[in-house]
């Protein structure tokens, strides 16, 4: 059953088309991935998704609600939740804060415990600096928390874009196995990733982009395999 289904988009930026039909969807309980060099609309398509740029043509549903013009912040609520390209926490703020901020729409103080502990229990690290200011933390650590602060709200669906950007092949591994967890607990996954080999080795299935329009789609495996993504995107 499709959770995400994305139905003919279209962005323009001006007179520029960057997307150009986009047609894709995401079924409850999969990995699906977005793959492409820079440029090819990823990222685009994400923000469209969520809210963040309007759409010029198409439309977006979750989970049978059209949420083609609901606003970004009005989505949470609805069982969508984003980790950006940045992971733009709150630097400022602690490590604990960050986490609360993630729960703002909660009102259970018993569920906002359970899922603090949840996150604490998946890395150790953020409930030894749950009093650090985040901005002090390091790449991967913060990666972490992004990851955590989003996950605070329960979402049905979590869109990850370039979760791997700036880190250390160490913390690309931590992270990638979080992913892996995640959806194993239940929450299906939308992931936009410039590290293709890593992407479609977790994703069930994927969507290759060029230049705003998809041009390949399969299963993680079968892209892997495919030999001219392995030229244009994994180094083979």
């Amino acid at each position: 059953m499709a959770l995400l289904e994305v139905k003919d988009l279209e962005v323009n930026y001006g007179l520029i088309k960057a997307i150009k039909g986009v047609s894709f969807d995401v079924n409850e309980g999969e990995i699906v991935a977005l793959i492409g060099a820079n440029g090819a609309g990823k990222t685009t398509i994400m923000h469209a998704i969520n809210g963040i740029i309007p759409k010029f043509a198409g439309s977006v549903t979750l989970a049978d609600k059209d949420i083609t013009a609901i606003h970004a912040h009005k989505l949470l609520p609805l069982g969508m939740a984003q980790v950006p390209e940045g992971r733009r926490i709150f630097q400022e703020l602690t490590v604990y804060e960050n986490l609360q901020m993630g729960y703002y729409i909660g009102r259970d103080k018993a569920q906002f415990k359970a899922r603090l502990e949840e996150m604490y229990s998946r890395f150790p690290i953020l409930k030894e600096r749950s009093s650090q200011i985040a901005g002090t933390l390091s790449g991967g650590e913060q990666q972490m928390l992004a990851m955590s602060r989003a996950l605070m709200s329960g979402p049905k669906l979590l869109l990850l874009d370039e979760p791997s950007m700036g880190l250390s092949p160490l913390y690309v591994n931590t992270i990638f196995d979080m992913i892996k967890e995640v959806n194993k607990m239940g929450t299906t996954v939308l992931l936009v990733e410039q590290n293709a080999k890593k992407a479609l080795s977790i994703a069930n299935r994927a969507y290759v982009l060029e230049i705003g329009k998809i041009v390949k789609t399969g299963t993680g495996t079968e892209l892997l395999a495919d030999e001219d993504i392995r030229r244009a995107y994994l180094g083979g």
